[in-house]
Parts: C-alpha cells; sequence; structure tokens
C-alpha cells in the first residue's frame, strides 16, 4: 500500500486559494505569519506585499469583485486591525475575500503569554471575536485532523455567500502535513436553493402580475452583481425586453448597449424621464436590491410597495407578503423559461427615452475652459472602452459615475456605495489591475479619486509601481473634502461651506509617483500631467497612446472647489430649501 502524499496545511489554504481563481495574496509580513510566508513562493501564489494592512484589504476587494475571490494575510493584533475597515467594507459590499491571520502558537495562547501585539491581559480571542462580527465564517486551525475540512468549510462560505472569512494559522502548525489528495476534490460551490412549494407560489404570482401590468420595469441592483446571478439574469432581461434600469450599486452589471437598458435610478437623483418611467410603474422588478441611503438617493424612492416585486439571494417579496426560502438563483431561469413576451400587455416593452435636455447644473457658475463635473462625465462616457475596468472612489467620483453611459460592452465599475470609506480608490485600483492580468485580460484600468481621498492611501501607488501595473489615475483636486466621508461636507452640511474641517494639505499629485520607485526602468513606465482646462484634458483623452492605458497615467484634474455632480448639487439644493423654510 503506497502512502498517501502530504502536504502542509499552509500549502494546502494556498492551493485551495488558487482552485477558486484567486492567484495573488495581499498583506504584510509580522512575526507570526513569516513561517506560513515562506511557503507562498513555492506554492505558485504570488506574494503582494502592500505597504499598510488597510491597503491590502482594500486591494483584495477589488481582486475578489475581478476573479471571484481575493485573499490577504496578516499579523496577529496589530496587522489584523489595520485590515478591520476594509474587511468591514467587504462584508457590506459582499465582496468574497479571505482573511489568514498568523497568530502565536497555541501553547502560548492556552497559557494566556503576555506576547507583544496582545492586550496583555491574557484574551486572545478578542480581535477573533471583532472579526465574528464583519465575516461570515471563521476558522481556527488549531487540530491538523480537521484543518483540512475547516478550510474548505470556511471557503465555500466565502464564496457561496460571496462576504469575508476568517481563518487563524498559529504560528507552529503552519508544516503540520494533511493527505494532500483531499485537493483532487473541489470544493463544491453550491448556490442558495429554493423551497419548491414557496418557489412555484411566487412564479405563478410574478407570471400573472407581468402578463396584466401595462408598463413593468426590471430594477437591477449590486446584490445581483455580486451574488453572481447576472449570467442567468441576463437571458430573462433579453426575453422579455421590457424597460431594464440599474441602480447606482448595479451600476455596470446590465450591457448598457441593449435596446432595453433604460437607465440609472436613485430616486430624486435620477434624470426625469427614468424617474417618470419607473414611478409610473405598475409592476417594478427588483433584483438584488439594496436600499441604502445613497444607492436610493437619500431614500426618495417613490413606487408603491403595492407594485414591486423584489427577487433576493435567499427570499422573495411581493407587496407585504415574504416568501422565504426562495432564491433567485433558482427561480430566474424558470421564469426565463415559463414566460411568454407574446402575452404582454402592448407598449410593456416601449423604452423610455430622453424628450428634453437635461437642466443646467454648474455651467453658468464657471468659465466655459473650467473643468466642470457636468462636462467632465459626459466626456468620460465617450472615453470608456470595451472591458474597462473603472474604480471610482467614495464621494464625488463614483456619484459622478452613475451619469457615466450608455457603458460600453464589459465595463465593470467597481465602487463602495454602501459602506463609503474613502481612500478606497487608489488600492482598489491595484488590486482591480493585478486581477484583471491574473486573468490574462488585456484591459485598462481606471481609476477616479479626489483629493481628500486619495491623501489617505497614496502610498499605495509604490505597489502599482513596483509591480508594474497597468492604471490610469484621474484625481480630482477641488481643494478639500466636498462631500464624504459624512454629511458634514461642503455640498452635504448646509453651514459653514468654508468650514476650516473640510481643508487639506495642498500636495503637488503629479510629482509624487517619480518619488515612490528608485528603479530607473520602472519609473519610466509613469506619466504624468497637471491639467486645468477642458481644452488640456480633451486632447489627453483623445491621445490614442495615452488611451492605450500602459503603465501608471496619473492625470492631476484641477476642479471648482464648490462644483460637484449632478445628484449632489441637487441634493444640496434640497437642503438648502428645506433649512430655509425651517427658519
Amino acid at each position: 500500500m503506497t502512502a498517501s502524499k502530504q502536504i502542509n496545511i499552509a500549502q494546502y489554504l494556498y492551493a485551495r486559494l488558487q482552485q477558486l481563481g484567486c492567484d495573488s495574496l495581499h498583506g504584510l509580513p509580522g512575526d507570526f505569519n513569516l513561517l506560513a510566508l515562506d511557503f507562498v513562493e513555492g506554492s505558485g501564489l504570488k506574494w503582494v506585499g502592500s505597504v499598510n494592512e488597510l491597503n491590502a484589504a482594500y486591494a483584495a476587494d477589488a481582486y475578489a469583485r475581478v476573479r471571484g475571490l481575493g485573499a490577504l494575510m496578516t499579523t496577529f493584533g496589530v496587522g489584523e486591525l489595520s485590515a478591520v475597515n476594509g474587511i468591514a467594507g467587504s462584508y457590506a459590499e459582499l465582496a468574497p475575500v479571505v482573511h489568514i491571520v498568523g497568530t502565536p502558537s497555541r501553547q502560548n495562547q492556552s497559557q494566556g503569554a503576555m506576547l507583544h501585539h496582545t492586550l496583555g491581559n491574557g484574551n486572545y480571542r478578542v480581535f477573533a471575536d471583532i472579526f465574528s462580527n464583519i465575516t461570515v465564517a471563521q476558522a481556527d486551525l488549531k487540530d491538523p485532523s480537521t484543518a483540512g475540512a475547516e478550510i474548505d468549510r470556511v471557503l465555500q462560505a466565502c464564496w457561496v455567500e460571496s462576504k469575508p472569512v476568517y481563518i487563524e494559522l498559529p504560528v507552529d502548525i503552519v508544516t503540520e502535513t494533511i493527505d494532500a489528495s483531499r485537493l483532487d476534490t473541489p470544493i463544491e460551490l453550491r448556490k442558495q436553493t429554493s423551497d419548491k412549494e414557496a418557489e412555484d407560489m411566487v412564479l405563478d404570482i410574478l407570471l400573472d402580475r407581468l402578463y396584466a401590468s401595462k408598463k413593468p420595469v426590471f430594477l437591477v441592483d449590486g446584490a445581483a452583481q455580486r451574488r453572481k446571478v447576472m449570467p442567468i439574469a441576463h437571458k430573462l432581461l433579453e426575453k422579455l425586453s421590457i424597460p431594464v434600469f440599474v441602480a447606482p450599486m448595479g451600476k455596470g452589471a446590465v450591457n448598457e448597449s441593449l435596446p432595453y437598458f433604460a437607465g440609472v435610478y436613485c430616486g430624486n437623483g435620477s434624470k426625469p424621464e427614468a424617474k417618470a418611467a419607473i414611478e409610473g410603474s405598475d409592476l417594478v422588478i427588483t433584483i438584488g436590491n439594496i436600499k441604502s441611503d445613497l444607492n436610493t438617493g437619500f431614500f426618495s424612492y417613490s413606487f408603491s410597495r403595492l407594485n414591486t416585486v423584489d427577487l433576493h439571494y435567499d427570499h422573495a417579496e411581493i407587496g407585504y407578503a415574504t416568501f422565504d426560502k426562495v432564491s433567485f438563483h433558482s427561480l430566474i431561469p424558470r421564469l426565463t423559461e415559463a414566460v411568454d413576451p407574446s402575452r404582454l400587455q402592448p407598449g410593456a416593452q416601449e423604452i423610455p427615452r430622453p424628450k428634453t435636455p437635461p437642466p443646467p447644473t454648474s455651467a453658468e457658475l464657471f468659465d466655459k475652459d473650467v473643468i466642470t463635473h457636468e462636462w467632465l462625465w459626459p466626456r468620460i462616457s465617450t472615453f470608456l472602452r470595451q472591458g474597462d475596468v473603472v474604480v471610482a472612489d467614495t464621494g464625488t467620483a463614483y456619484i459622478g459615475m452613475w451619469d457615466v453611459g450608455p457603458l460600453p460592452l464589459d465595463v465593470q465599475i467597481i465602487s463602495q456605495v454602501l459602506w463609503s470609506s474613502i481612500g478606497y480608490g487608489c488600492p482598489a485600483a491595484q488590486g482591480a489591475a493585478l486581477a484583471a492580468r491574473d486573468a490574462g485580460k488585456r484591459v485598462r484600468t481606471l481609476c477616479f479619486e479626489g483629493d481628500g481621498s486619495f491623501q489617505l492611501t497614496a502610498q499605495e501607488l509604490a505597489t502599482i509601481i513596483h509591480h508594474e501595473l497597468d492604471v490610469t489615475m484621474f484625481l480630482i483636486e477641488n481643494d478639500g473634502y466636498t462631500i464624504p466621508p459624512a454629511r458634514q461636507e461642503r455640498m452635504v452640511h448646509i453651514e459653514p461651506p468654508t468650514a476650516t474641517y473640510n481643508n487639506i494639505p495642498q500636495w503637488q499629485y503629479h510629482q509624487i509617483p517619480q518619488t515612490l520607485t528608485s528603479d530607473p526602468a520602472k519609473a519610466a513606465k509613469i506619466t504624468t500631467w497637471k491639467i486645468s482646462s477642458r481644452a488640456e484634458l480633451d486632447r489627453l483623452l483623445a491621445d490614442e497612446t495615452f488611451a492605450q492605458g500602459k503603465g501608471l497615467q496619473f492625470v492631476e484634474i484641477h476642479m471648482p472647489k464648490m462644483d460637484g455632480p449632478r445628484l449632489l448639487l441637487q441634493t444640496h439644493q434640497r437642503l438648502s430649501e428645506a433649512e430655509g423654510k425651517g427658519k
């Protein structure tokens, strides 16, 4: 009898990550993960050392959105706590990230030893307890006999639930071995299943309401994209060809070049034709709806719940009735097969189109050659190409992106509409560009980020340069915080707009990239610009060499301090009017 081949626990974990499509491991070295890191290179994984753990978490988040799974490794205590904000964002935003933490030896933990990186009180569970609230599954690999099964269980949860997980890897268990033949059996990536009786009822009601509706519409949102249901949802959308809208978190989920795509809906922040179409509909079918404040135009959805059918990952809602254990992964294919478009009411497939130009926003306030948001985002629409990966950081960048379009085919928008943590953009661009390269995709990675956000995580440009990634970054320099991180900035907090807490130190942004490498070959792949006029930016965007998106291209764009995207200006006006009435 031939002895089974053995593999150590770290190697097993790395092999499983690669089987799920994760070919790069982000993170930082620390004393309690060094031994585990010794086995990364030989496993086939690429090590990506970020400048800090927060950036590594942001990068792994964006990597996961492009590849389907991302991973980072930190050390116990000081390292993992630096990553908390990023992991919490992945939990809120449904990004499947595996957080591996190198922990002290099992003996030291059991004895409550007063080691460095601890709180000095012998409590070795305090950090794991924190992460139990922001991860969907956890494993402490203390027993070699169960380590393989535990790794598989947690990774399965990460993929299926599309949320981060937490794995503790004690330093003294790294080289313990398990049977390598476990790797021959793939982890089962099952989708959520439905209760047939409940699903049958939802299907019958939904078909009846579709056939009776005079103005049915779809509203596709972020959870549909994150939960990986869009490949089957597109078949339903195409078969019915009724108007399809996306919420801001769903931007990029639907092929916007298709004739039935009708625009973005975010309540009062919508364009007039989109707002009228959805709010005048007698049947709004949502897929993966996330009703957060920004995603709904500050809770300004204005259509009756009685006219709404909400299809979710694990339940469906029809009016005020909830049907548990009904998954859109199961329901949507059945609906696609069963529905008969010929039974739709006349005019049901009529697509709303703009009848009047949108009202002016900021054009009258500034010189015609000044770069305003009203000018910038339509111009960016013409710059985008098929397959682009676009990172839009929290604030003016992601709100401006809602008005970009129609998007070319397969453009992916990466942003944090729900978590909304400023500083996400630069490290997310690193993770997204690396994921695209790992996947063999020859696509451009574009990043739009404000100056205030950039200052939080600017060092991650060094990782982009070090790994020679292709990233084109548009840095919006508008002299401080215009919107993020909360309702206390110039465009959302009414008075005073000149408050000093919105001010930030002024940097020579376009000069930063060259300082982040001493390697002449890598420095040669960096190009920077400082742009102050529409004519300058227009020429740059029209340049074919620039449009190729090779190397790090850093564009510092100067814009007016009190300008903002359309939705932001509208919100500011409504808040001003409300405050005026209250005086």
